[in-house]
């Protein structure tokens, strides 16, 4: 049985190597890019919509809400990019239907790439947001002691987001391949439904924590009543 798709290699020369984790990632980018590009292609901006167009903006806005539930005063401006984490998370593990695919989350490197996006974003709307000296300064607070720990706390979470989702992930794919090992007509329709259903659960809390860290770092602070009673 195999633990994650890197041991798949389609093609190999010296050192270079094109596993299974490679294509699907792209083979995912680009369902995701060609699929985006033709639902949005006959869109409105006059009175008259369709029922699709109608659908689309109630789907948004309902996500906007629960951005802005979360924290983020702006939503609409962090939903291409936590909109676009959660339907890679969410198609890698929906496309497992497939004969022969497999998930790319299954792979450490792809969850520690989406990690790393998080850790880039978080400084990225901070920045933008509150300015360099505004986003640096949330790192002192409520004092300079405090500056190692949030140092600490960015890298600890930004590793706890790759290990959770790669664990998850590799975990329910395990469980799935042992079960139909053992009793190989009696478990693959219920497991593969639990795993499209594990895999929906994992997307939807990866884009979540993604905009906890990314509100938490765009949230300007409010003047105490000492600053006001001074003005």
């Amino acid at each position: 049985m195999r633990l994650s798709p890197d041991e798949i290699v389609f093609w190999q020369h010296g050192v270079f190597k094109l596993n299974a984790t490679i294509v699907f990632t792209w083979v995912l980018m680009f369902v995701l890019a060609a699929g985006s590009k033709l639902i949005t292609r006959k869109l409105s901006t006059g009175l008259e919509r369709s029922r699709w167009q109608n659908l689309l903006e109630i789907v948004v806005t309902g996500i906007e809400k629960q951005l802005e539930e979360v924290g983020l005063n702006q939503p609409r401006k962090y939903l291409g990019f936590l909109g676009t984490l959660f339907l890679f998370v969410a198609l890698a593990s929906l496309a497992t239907v497939i004969p022969g695919y497999e998930p790319p989350t299954g792979s450490l490197s792809t969850t520690a790439a989406l990690a790393l996006c998080v850790f880039v974003a978080v400084p990225f709307f901070g920045i933008r947001e509150q300015g360099v000296g505004g986003y640096l300064e949330s790192y002192v607070r409520p004092t300079f002691i405090m500056l190692p720990f949030n140092l600490i706390s960015e890298i600890s979470r930004t590793l706890a987001l790759a290990v959770r989702l790669f664990g998850n992930m590799m975990s329910g794919a395990m469980i799935i391949g042992i079960l139909l090992a053992i009793a190989p007509f009696i478990f693959p329709l219920v497991m593969t439904g639990l795993g499209l259903l594990t895999g929906m659960v994992q997307a939807y809390i990866f884009s979540i924590l993604a905009a906890v860290y990314i509100a938490s770092a765009t949230r300007v602070p409010r003047p105490g009543p000492g600053a006001a009673a001074k003005q």
